[in-house]
């Protein structure tokens, strides 16, 4: 819903701006792709490791590099269908690093509340990626963006809580995995 609401004036003032600078250059979109990738598989290590305040500066340079992505992709006309598929895949490969990099923090506690954020996230994954076979694509981007409960930015946004404020791990896990699931469901009735 953060996407939906926040992200042109997002994208105007913090994302635009640097776009012709960054095209100078002439890195290829992916390059930020994969910066958003490492950086984001970094967020595990960095938690396993007890190393918090690293693994928020990780997540959410990972965050910021997604965004740059597809903007660049598209101000030099290089969208294409190999990068909108890399994009899908880094950003589902950084989510599940993450909540890897939760359950690392402490396994036993933890370990269930992981498995419901990541089963959450296939569910929703899912009715994502098989509402974009059944409606047309009305929108920039290489692949039908459906929005939903829980997006990019909430997710971001719950997992920068759950790693500041490790106390809370446990509501914060539940309401994730409700609300993303509750996307996905969500996704499957606008559907029929």
């Amino acid at each position: 819903m953060i996407d939906s609401y926040f992200r042109a004036p997002y994208q105007k003032i913090l994302v635009d701006p640097l776009i012709p600078g960054l095209s100078k250059l002439n890195l290829s979109p992916a390059v930020y792709t994969w910066g958003a990738l490492a950086s984001g598989i970094a967020v595990l290590p960095a938690l396993a490791w007890g190393h918090p305040v690293i693994a928020l500066f990780l997540l959410y340079c990972s965050g910021f590099l997604d965004t740059l992505d597809g903007s660049i992709a598209r101000y030099q006309n290089r969208t294409s269908n190999r990068g909108a598929m890399l994009d899908i895949i880094s950003d589902r490969t950084v989510e599940s690093a993450v909540i890897l990099g939760l359950y690392a923090v402490d396994p036993l506690s933890r370990g269930w509340l992981c498995l419901f954020m990541l089963a959450s996230v296939l569910i929703c994954v899912t009715t994502f990626l098989v509402s974009g076979i059944f409606i047309q694509q009305e929108t920039e981007k290489s692949f039908y963006y459906s929005p939903g409960l829980m997006e990019r930015a909430e997710a971001f946004i719950f997992f920068g809580l759950m790693i500041a404020f490790p106390q809370a791990f446990t509501p914060l896990s539940i309401l994730f995995s409700v609300l993303v699931a509750g996307t996905g469901v969500k996704r499957f009735y606008d559907l029929t």
